[in-house]
């Protein structure tokens, strides 16, 4: 039997210049590695749901935005069914769920384009509000960050996630502003007075 008490914990990194070379090459101009970029979209053509679009970007303690920014989502499809979790065989095939995302490097912006998810049930059956689920590394975090994306307009109140939350007033700062028809725009904020709410998963 092998001992376990002797190895430590590998000290963890922050991301390095190295991450959208290896994880987005197509993006960097890198062509061939890969056809195209795993995770290019969490939607395919046929996809059941409202068309919308996510525009945000990450910002430091400072303000300023990060610009090598690289986020990876993951969501349910439009009747709150995960991809791979799902025994009776009914979710949409043309829904992935998980999309890889770059920050553009001279606005730093970055842009998901989806459906909006389902109401998926919380372990004890009541409904969560859409979400949809990030993680977040650049240069700086050591460690990725998880984040969800609630939207304005949708039953927030009742989620028992959202509800969890003691500091009401954080709320706001996971929730998607909508600015159009299907547009929302959602700023990540890494520390400072504003800092978005992140979980610990």
């Amino acid at each position: 039997m092998q001992r376990l008490d002797y190895l430590k914990e590998s000290p963890s990194q922050t991301a390095g210049p190295y991450v959208h070379i290896g994880l987005t090459p197509n993006k960097l101009g890198n062509d061939g590695i890969y056809p195209v970029d795993l995770g290019e979209s969490p939607v395919s053509d046929g996809a059941k749901g409202r068309p919308i679009t996510i525009i945000g970007t990450v910002r430091d303690g400072a303000g300023m935005i990060l610009r090598d920014a690289l986020i990876e989502s993951w969501q349910a499809d439009a009747d709150g069914i995960f991809p791979g979790h799902d025994p009776r065989g009914k979710a949409d095939p043309n829904v992935s769920g998980w999309a890889r995302i770059i920050a553009d490097f001279d606005s730093g912006e970055w842009m998901l384009k989806t459906i909006m998810p389902g109401r998926v049930p919380f372990h004890d059956g009541r409904p969560m509000a859409p979400h949809v689920s990030l993680w977040v590394v650049a240069r700086g975090i050591n460690l990725g960050l998880q984040t969800r994306i609630y939207f304005e307009g949708e039953d927030n109140e009742s989620c028992p996630v959202l509800q969890r939350i003691e500091h009401r007033d954080r709320v706001r700062t996971l929730i998607a502003k909508r600015t159009g028809d299907g547009e929302y725009r959602f700023d990540i904020v890494l520390q400072g007075e504003n800092e978005t709410v992140f979980f610990d998963l």
